[in-house]
């Protein structure tokens, strides 16, 4: 940048869920004050969901708010964290308590940065295209299953589609509720169980992969809720393990998912409320489940 007379300054943050937290923030504000950056100057992410997390609150934050352009290098980046202006750090309460929101001026998409991306990163971001298939656009889980390593080829034809399908389902949505008043929640199909997962592990489980047993479990509260076919509840857990997704947790591990769950932002005066399906691209919610239903649904995750 500086090579094309642009006046740029690098602050490099730690990767993935490790650099989420306010420490790193207040060190980006520190750089930020020491060069004098103004409301007429702008921040560029570059990186993982993680960097457009903390540099979208960073820009949300500074000076009551600067612009931002983001230039995601993963997967997951490229079809979830860096569009919707959603921004946010992780705090002992929970994942992504603390944040604002904060639209990009733009998003600029290089498929030639997931070349260089490790599988298990390419793996773990598909969970979030596997989800924008099954709260709206089932063509992307079509694409998947007639290949699922065609799926996870960067250098192909099906990725790309599979990114745009999925960009375009997330953009649509935020365009219709911004500030997640009721119908942005639906993204969040899998997220309560799957974030709770994170907690649980300190973030040592990637994202996609605890978003990927969550959306198990939603599936399988609503099927047992009658609400379901079993077939389509099936089809998450074919889907996701074709993929080299977890589709199983820890038996053990529900009453301290349960407690975890109990923080989770969806939640109402205590009421727990998950994001289910009605059908396939059926999105809807379940307030309150029977606690006995939580435990039924759970040993559905459990079994092999």
């Amino acid at each position: 940048m500086a090579g094309k007379g642009v006046d740029a300054h690098r602050i490099e943050i730690p990767d993935a869920e490790a650099g989420k937290d306010l420490p790193v923030v207040g060190f980006i504000w520190e750089v930020l004050g020491r060069i004098g950056i103004g409301r007429k100057d702008a921040l560029v992410s570059l990186g993982g969901g993680a960097a457009t997390d903390v540099a979208g609150f960073a820009a949300a934050t500074w000076l009551r708010g600067v612009s931002i352009v983001h230039l995601p290098t993963t997967l997951l980046g490229m079809v979830d964290a860096a569009v919707g202006g959603k921004t946010g750090i992780n705090t002992d309460a929970g994942k992504n308590l603390v944040g604002a929101f904060h639209q990009p001026l733009a998003v600029l998409v290089d498929l030639a940065t997931l070349q260089t991306l490790p599988r298990d990163e390419m793996i773990c971001g598909m969970a979030e295209v596997v989800k924008a298939g099954f709260i709206a656009d089932p063509v992307i889980l079509d694409l998947i299953e007639a290949d699922p390593q065609a799926a996870l080829d960067p250098a192909g034809d099906v990725l790309p589609e599979l990114i745009r399908r999925a960009i375009t389902v997330k953009a649509e949505v935020v365009a219709a509720d911004e500030k997640e008043s009721e119908l942005r929640e639906i993204l969040n199909y899998g997220h309560t169980l799957g974030h709770a997962i994170e907690r649980r592990e300190r973030y040592r489980w990637r994202h996609g992969a605890a978003v990927s047993v969550g959306l198990v479990f939603a599936a399988e509260l609503a099927r047992l809720a009658g609400r379901l076919d079993d077939a389509t509840a099936q089809r998450h857990r074919t889907i996701l393990s074709s993929l080299g997704l977890p589709v199983s947790y820890d038996p053990d591990a529900l009453p301290q998912l349960l407690e975890i769950m109990a923080g989770d932002k969806k939640t109402r005066a205590g009421v727990l409320r998950f994001v289910v399906l009605d059908g396939l691209a059926k999105p809807g919610r379940m307030v309150g489940p029977d606690p006995g239903l939580l435990v039924t649904a759970y040993a559905g995750v459990c079994a092999p």
